[in-house]
């Protein structure tokens, strides 16, 4: 099996009385997309920071590329790209100018150090405001602007910290899409976000923490599977819905049966040989349906599932 691209080991971090991390081990392979999410307080920042070689644990570890935070810093910072929740770039430069620093701090010399700046402001989408002052951008380019720097040294792992705060709906579509191509060219991405609906549709997989401590974490598909027990399905038919209430009253598996309308929704806790012999059944009982579909807990529900609102 291939290892892991990141390690996080048992990681403990105190705060004085208060335990920021606690017993805290998850991992995650190249090209995942991983959602970190929690309330706040729930370590999240801590974790990523100690990930970033940024702060020490007090006890655990964490491995980047089987390479330890502790250990190994100056390596591990090779690995990673780090972009913090706040972005406060130098006044009098430009974007190119801005970036230009960064390459140079990263070893980047000559014709390499200007392809690459020109690479990577032409992927964020910088092009045609090259001679912008960093300090004159809108929170989206400002954005685009902190992952370009991101992105300078080719980091197998990039860590972002609330990337998405504070940007427009068009903004965060264009910064997601910018992350699927990242994790299509195999850059593993730790995410942290409020906004769920976001990373359920930019992660495969997710962490949830509450105080510290990891409640669930797994791909989605299989956590959504965990947290919810019953399926709410909708149901429509043509003529009267009282029919369809009389025909579902009688099924195995179906609860809670409400009407609105010509429409019904109803629980139902089997599995997928279930439901395909329920749908059976309801054709053959003459029901003539026009709409038959099924919701599944999406990120905000299994966040609310799993934790229990606790802060610290």
């Amino acid at each position: 099996m291939t290892a892991p691209l990141l390690e996080v080991d048992r990681l403990n971090r105190n705060y004085g009385k208060v335990r920021a991390v606690a017993e805290l081990s998850f991992a995650m392979a190249r090209g995942q997309v991983t959602g970190f999410v929690g309330p706040n307080g729930a370590g999240k920042t801590t974790t990523m920071r100690i990930v970033a070689t940024l702060d020490i644990p007090d006890s655990g570890d964490a491995r980047v590329d089987g390479v330890s935070v502790l250990v190994e810093p100056r390596e591990v910072r090779r690995r990673i790209g780090y972009m913090s929740d706040q972005f406060h770039p130098y006044p009098n430069l430009d974007i190119v100018e801005y970036l230009d620093f960064f390459a140079r701090a990263h070893g980047l010399r000559g014709r390499r150090r200007t392809e690459t700046v020109r690479r990577v402001a032409s992927f964020c989408g910088l092009d045609t405001f090259r001679d912008r002052p960093a300090t004159g951008l809108s929170k989206g380019m400002g954005q685009r602007l902190h992952l370009a720097k991101t992105l300078l040294h080719d980091p197998l792992l990039l860590i972002l910290d609330e990337p998405a705060s504070g940007l427009d709906p068009r903004a965060r579509i264009e910064f997601r899409a910018l992350l699927k191509e990242l994790a299509a060219a195999g850059k593993g991405i730790l995410i942290s976000s409020h906004i769920l609906p976001e990373l359920g549709e930019t992660c495969d997989s997710v962490v949830v923490l509450e105080k510290g401590r990891r409640v669930v974490s797994g791909s989605i598909a299989e956590i959504q599977k965990s947290v919810q027990q019953e399926q709410t399905v909708f149901l429509r038919v043509l003529g009267e819905p009282e029919a369809a209430e009389r025909f579902l009253l009688t099924q195995p598996n179906v609860s809670d049966i409400a009407i609105d309308g010509s429409r019904l929704q109803f629980d139902f806790a089997g599995d997928d040989e279930a439901m395909s012999e329920l749908v059976k059944r309801a054709f053959h009982a003459d029901l003539r349906i026009v709409e038959f579909a099924r919701t599944e807990a999406d990120l905000e529900d299994i966040f609310l599932r799993t934790t229990k609102g606790n802060l610290q």
